[in-house]
């Protein structure tokens, strides 16, 4: 079709209908042109028009407290002023050249980034989001290790394309079984389900670990192991503190690397640690380690780090027209540097242990939650049916409106079912928020779980 009479089709078409002012109107034109897969949050989707540091307000002019952030993306506040600044006057100067040249924002970053990482001759590369890193991941493992036989944990996600929904093992996520790579699955990611449930934590990494050697023993040598540190879509589960650390002791044997997608756990979201795998370090650092949600507190920034020898494995031409833009550069620096000026991660830390034990006591006796969990600002209540022990997605859902109602934005997820919702406000959040938020969420779950 050329371009005159591409033209010419859309004169004739029908017209677009008219704006409407309210969410209803914009919903129907959204179901119009967008996929039916692209889920919505409520019965009533939400268009959130603008916020300020852990609020939102919607079309209607509601105020609701932020307990999600755009998917832990809004990392540090809304409207940070030093990010919105920084693009602000990088907008002014190049929006965009390409990594065909060279770049001082994305130079500057990648420096800071490998110091930060632990990883010695640390490479960066930038993407444009976690899918995209975990791709690239996937590349250079399956690349240096001459093999396409991956490990990936059980209830775990890992990004939409075909490559990652390949590794995720959280069927509500995985839209296809066709798959360029070999994925065996390995037990561990969820501490409270399995069978090895009933174990105390270090009886239940040996199980683990006995059963990972055991995989071992009856297929070729994997190229790597990726893992989340605490799993994000799958109900920010996680396994014991060290249990990575062992596996990685059986996969050294042979050679396989181990990935960890730090996408939704890095920055210092878990408080006790800058990046989630810290938690199982005992032998250093992984290979290769990917990134993206806050690192651009809503500006598209993903990206991976591997060793040199690694990252420099792959033997053909390769750039990224737009990883590394300047103007996303510029928000990712100021992001990271107003996070680590004003210690960040350490109010995480403070505030997420308020929170988490706010919600355990609210929740104490509610025959509709089966545990409250998580570390720093990384928080999950999972939901069952009272005298079952099964999931309960139709009270996961109940939540989520009656919080909503209430003035709050929650997240949800897990593993077989939505069985849990998800709370990752920003970083920055204070100790009066997290009460307020806290008391929203009790009276909702008292009046759906209770």
């Amino acid at each position: 079709m050329t371009a005159a009479d591409a033209s010419a089709t859309e004169l004739s078409a029908p017209p677009a209908p008219p704006a409407s002012p309210g969410p209803s109107g914009l919903l129907a034109r959204h179901r119009a042109v967008l996929p039916d897969w692209l889920a919505l949050y409520y019965d009533d989707p939400l268009e959130i028009t603008h916020g300020e540091g852990r609020r939102v307000w919607d079309a209607e002019g509601r105020a609701y407290l932020d307990f999600f952030g755009g998917i832990l993306t809004t990392m540090t506040a809304h409207a940070l002023p030093e990010v919105t600044e920084a693009v602000t006057e990088q907008a002014g100067r190049l929006l965009h050249s390409s990594t065909l040249y060279l770049n001082r924002p994305m130079v500057e970053l990648a420096e800071r980034i490998a110091r930060l990482s632990g990883i010695p001759d640390a490479r960066v590369f930038f993407t444009t989001s976690g899918t995209e890193a975990n791709d690239t991941a996937l590349l250079l493992a399956t690349t240096h290790r001459g093999g396409n036989q991956i490990l990936a944990m059980r209830n775990s996600y890992h990004g939409r394309s075909f490559s990652t929904v390949s590794v995720t093992g959280n069927r509500g996520w995985s839209p296809t079984s066709l798959s360029p790579l070999q994925t065996l699955y390995v037990h561990g990611g969820v501490r409270h389900h399995g069978p090895y449930a009933h174990l105390d934590d270090e009886a239940f990494t040996a199980a683990c670990v006995a059963d990972l050697r055991d995989l071992l023993g009856h297929v070729r040598a994997p190229a790597a192991l990726i893992a989340e540190p605490v799993q994000g879509v799958g109900g920010f589960t996680s396994p014991p503190d060290g249990l990575y650390a062992a596996f990685r002791e059986v996969l050294a044997e042979q050679g396989v690397l181990w990935i960890a997608d730090e996408v939704q756990t890095g920055w210092g979201r878990t408080g006790d640690h800058f990046w989630g795998w810290q938690a199982h370090a005992r032998n250093g650092p992984p290979d290769i380690v990917t990134f993206a949600k806050g690192l651009g507190n809503g500006m598209s920034v993903g990206g991976v780090i591997a060793r040199a020898e690694i990252m420099n494995c792959l033997d053909a031409h390769s750039i990224s027209t737009f990883g590394g833009t300047q103007i996303t550069m510029a928000a990712a620096l100021a992001n990271l540097g107003h996070l680590l000026e004003y210690d960040l991660q350490g109010n995480a830390r403070r505030v997420g242990a308020l929170l988490l034990e706010r919600l355990r006591t609210a929740c104490a006796g509610l025959p509709g939650v089966k545990e409250v969990r998580g570390r720093g600002l990384m928080l999950g209540v999972e939901l069952i049916r009272p005298g079952t022990g099964l999931a309960a997605p139709e009270a996961v859902a109940a939540v989520l409106e009656e919080a909503r109602e209430g003035g709050l934005l929650l997240g949800k997820g897990g593993g077989h079912d939505t069985s849990a919702l998800r709370i990752a406000p920003p970083l920055s959040l204070t100790a009066a928020e997290a009460e307020e938020g806290a008391a929203i969420l009790e009276r909702a779950l008292r009046r759906v779980a209770g």
